[in-house]
C-alpha cells in the first residue's frame, strides 16, 4: 500500500522564502492577522487529516469504486462519508471562504496548498469538496441576494456540495452545441430538461443536498454559445429555508465506467423539468460558468500536482529499499546481495524528473494563488488589470503543462517499481490511471493550448506575455551579474530571446493562415511552461544559494534538482521550438479519405 506524507518544508520554503507570503499579504487590511505561525499551523493540522484520515481511504476508495442504487442513489466507497464528515466538522470547507456565509476568509493561497495534500492523499474524494468550492465562486460571483442566501452557507460549511453539469452526449469542448432546455414557470422559476454526462460527484451520500449549476437554452436563445444560460437546480427544493422531502425531477441515470479516479461518482445526469432559477443574466451564462471553469482548471493542476509528489514519495523509497545489480562503478552496499536500484543513474533520472516537476508546479500554483489573493484585494485599477491578465496567460499553462507533466512522472515513477508497478497492490498503477483523465477534463490540453496561443498571446498582439516577459526579464537584469547566478541566468535569459523570437514569427504566420497557430499551438504551451519553471526554478536557487554554508542540507538538495532541471528537463524546449516552426502542411495535406 502506498504511503504520503506532506512535504510540509518544501511547502513552507516556497511559502516564506521564496514568495513572503506573510509580508506580501499583510499588504492588505483583510489579511494583517495571516502571519507565518497562522500558516504554518494550518499547514500541520491538513497535513494530519491527508494523512491519517484521508490517505488511507485511497486506494480501498479504487477498488470498491462508486455503486448507483436503484432509485438513481450513489453509495460513495467505504471510508469516504466519515471522511468528509471529518472535514466538515474540522470546518476545512470555509477556509477560503467569505466570512458573511460563514467563512474564514482566509487567502486563496493557504486553500490551494490544502487542496494540493488531499490530491496527494486522495484525488477521487477531493473532486467532491473541490467542485463545491468552485459552485461557491460562481454563486458568490454571480449569485442574486436571494441565491446567495439561500445556497452559500450551506455550500460553505460543507453541508451541501456542488457540481457544474456542463457536457452532453453530443458535445464536449463546443458548448455552443447544448440542446438542455430552459421553460420559464413563474418570475424567478425555470424547468430544466436535458441530459448531461460526465457529471463529476453529480450523485452521492456525503451530503444531504446537491447544488447542481446547470447550462441550459431559453426558448429565444440564438444559436452558438452566445445562446447559453446558467441556471441553479438543487437536488432537493428548499422552501421557507426549510429543506424539501421532495426531490426535484433530476436523478443520476447510470454511472461511467472508467479507466480511474473510481471513487468519485462520475454521472449520466438526467434533468426532467427540475425546477431552478437563472444564474446572472439570461444568454451570458458561460461567462457566468467561467468563474468555476477556470477555479477548476487550476484546481487540475493541483490534482496533478498532488499525484506527482505522493507518487516520488514512494517510488523514492522503493529505490533506496530495492536490491538489483551492482553499481557501474563497483558495489556501493558490498555487506549486501546487490546495491539499491537508487545508485543507477536511469533511476536517478525518473526519481529527479518527478520531484523537479513536483517542486516547479509547487512554485507555479502558489505563485498563481498568491496573485489572485493580491488581485481580490487590489485597489489599484492598473495594478489590478495587470494581475488579471497575468492570471488569465497562466490558467492554461497551469492546467496542461501541469498535467502533463504529471502523467510522465507519474508513469516514471511507476516504472522505477519495474513490475511491481504493474500490480495494483503497490498503488503506483492508480496514480498513472487516476492522473490521465487531468489530461482531459476541463478543457482537453489541447484546447488550453489553443486558448493560450491564440486567445491570450495573440488575442492581445503579446500583450500579456509582455507583462510577464517584463517579470523575467526584471529578474534577469538584478541576477545575471552575479557569478554563481550564470548557470540558471543564461538559458533562461536565452529562452526569453526564444519566446519572443517564435511568438512573432507564430503570429505573422497565422495572419496568413489560422492553422499554423492550431498546429503550433501545443509546443508552444510547453515552452512557455518551461519558460515558467525555468524563472521559478531560478528564484529557487537564488534563495538557496543565499543560505550557503547552512549546514542545512534542504538547501544542496534543493540546488541539485534545480541544477538537474536546467540540465535534464528544458533542453526539451531545443525539439519544441522546432516542432512549434514545422507548420501545418504536413498535418493538413492528407486527404481525410487516407486516414
Amino acid at each position: 500500500m502506498p504511503s504520503y506524507n506532506a512535504p510540509i518544508r518544501d511547502m513552507q520554503f516556497v511559502l516564506h522564502e521564496v514568495f513572503n507570503v506573510s509580508s506580501e499579504l499583510k499588504k492588505f487590511k483583510a489579511y494583517e492577522d495571516v502571519d507565518k505561525d497562522v500558516i504554518n499551523q494550518i499547514l500541520e493540522e491538513a497535513s494530519k487529516f491527508a494523512t491519517e484520515v484521508l490517505q488511507p481511504t485511497n486506494q480501498a476508495g479504487d477498488l470498491m469504486g462508486c455503486t448507483r442504487n436503484q432509485d438513481g442513489s450513489v453509495t460513495t466507497p467505504t471510508g469516504f462519508k466519515e471522511a468528509y464528515a471529518a472535514y466538515v466538522e474540522a470546518g476545512w470547507p470555509t477556509l477560503s471562504c467569505d466570512s458573511a456565509y460563514g467563512g474564514q476568509a482566509l487567502p486563496q493561497i493557504i486553500n490551494t496548498v490544502l487542496y494540493e495534500m488531499l490530491n496527494s492523499a486522495n484525488q477521487a474524494w477531493t473532486m467532491y469538496p473541490g467542485l463545491s468550492h468552485g459552485a461557491y465562486e460562481c454563486l458568490h460571483a454571480h449569485g442574486t441576494v436571494e441565491q446567495k442566501n439561500r445556497y452559500l452557507k450551506n455550500l460553505v460549511s460543507g453541508k451541501w456540495t456542488g457540481t457544474m453539469c456542463l457536457t452532453e452526449p453530443h458535445c464536449g469542448t463546443d458548448l455552443g452545441l447544448i440542446k438542455a432546455k430552459a421553460e420559464k414557470i413563474s418570475n424567478d422559476e425555470y424547468k430544466i430538461t436535458g441530459t448531461k454526462i460526465f457529471i463529476s460527484s453529480g450523485e452521492h451520500d456525503l451530503a444531504e443536498n446537491i447544488i447542481h449549476l446547470v447550462l441550459a437554452r431559453l426558448p429565444d436563445a440564438p444559436m452558438g454559445t452566445k445562446g447559453i444560460s446558467l441556471f441553479v437546480v438543487p437536488k432537493y427544493q428548499i422552501e421557507n429555508e426549510v429543506l424539501s422531502t421532495q426531490r426535484n425531477h433530476l436523478e443520476c441515470g447510470s454511472l461511467e465506467h472508467k479507466m480511474g479516479i473510481h471513487g468519485n461518482a462520475t454521472c449520466v445526469m438526467n434533468f426532467d423539468g427540475a425546477i431552478g432559477t437563472l444564474l446572472g443574466e439570461p444568454h451570458r451564462g458561460l461567462q457566468a460558468m467561467f468563474v468555476m471553469m477556470n477555479a477548476a482548471r487550476l484546481g487540475v493542476g493541483m490534482q496533478s500536482l498532488g499525484l506527482t509528489e505522493v507518487a516520488y514519495q514512494n517510488s523514492a523509497q522503493y529505490a533506496k529499499d530495492r536490491l538489483q545489480m551492482r553499481s557501474l562503478k563497483g558495489p556501493q552496499a558490498p555487506k549486501l546481495a546487490a546495491d539499491p536500484i537508487i545508485v543507477h543513474p536511469d533511476v536517478r533520472r525518473m526519481l529527479l524528473t518527478q520531484r523537479a516537476y513536483a517542486e516547479g508546479g509547487r512554485a507555479f500554483t502558489y505563485w498563481i494563488a498568491l496573485m489572485i489573493d493580491e488581485c481580490a484585494q487590489e485597489q489599484d485599477a492598473n495594478r489590478k488589470q495587470e494581475l488579471e491578465g497575468l492570471i488569465a496567460l497562466l490558467t492554461p499553462v497551469i492546467k496542461a503543462f501541469i498535467t502533463d507533466n504529471a502523467f510522465e512522472a507519474t508513469n516514471e515513477g511507476l516504472q522505477v517499481f519495474g513490475g511491481h508497478g504493474y500490480i495494483a497492490e503497490w498503488g503506483m498503477e492508480q496514480f498513472v490511471r487516476d492522473a490521465r483523465i487531468n489530461m482531459i477534463y476541463e478543457g482537453t490540453n489541447t484546447i488550453q493550448s489553443l486558448d493560450l496561443l491564440g486567445r491570450k498571446v495573440l488575442g492581445d498582439m503579446g500583450a500579456k506575455l509582455r507583462k510577464f516577459g517584463d517579470i523575467v526579464k526584471e529578474f534577469i537584469e538584478q541576477e545575471g551579474v552575479k557569478k554563481e547566478m550564470m548557470e540558471f541566468i543564461d538559458p533562461l535569459n536565452d529562452l526569453v530571446e526564444q519566446v519572443e523570437k517564435l511568438t512573432k514569427e507564430i503570429g505573422l504566420k497565422a495572419m496568413l493562415n489560422h492553422e499554423e497557430a492550431g498546429a503550433a499551438a501545443v509546443p508552444y504551451l510547453r515552452i512557455i511552461g518551461h519558460l515558467v519553471y525555468s524563472y521559478l526554478f531560478a528564484k529557487m536557487a537564488r534563495v538557496a544559494l543565499n543560505q550557503k554554508g547552512s549546514n542545512d542540507r534542504y538547501y544542496e538538495a534543493k540546488l541539485d534538482v534545480a541544477r538537474f532541471y536546467f540540465a535534464k528537463l528544458l533542453p526539451e524546449t531545443a525539439s519544441l521550438l522546432v516542432l512549434a516552426r514545422s507548420g501545418s502542411k504536413s498535418l493538413m495535406s492528407m486527404d481525410e479519405a487516407l486516414f
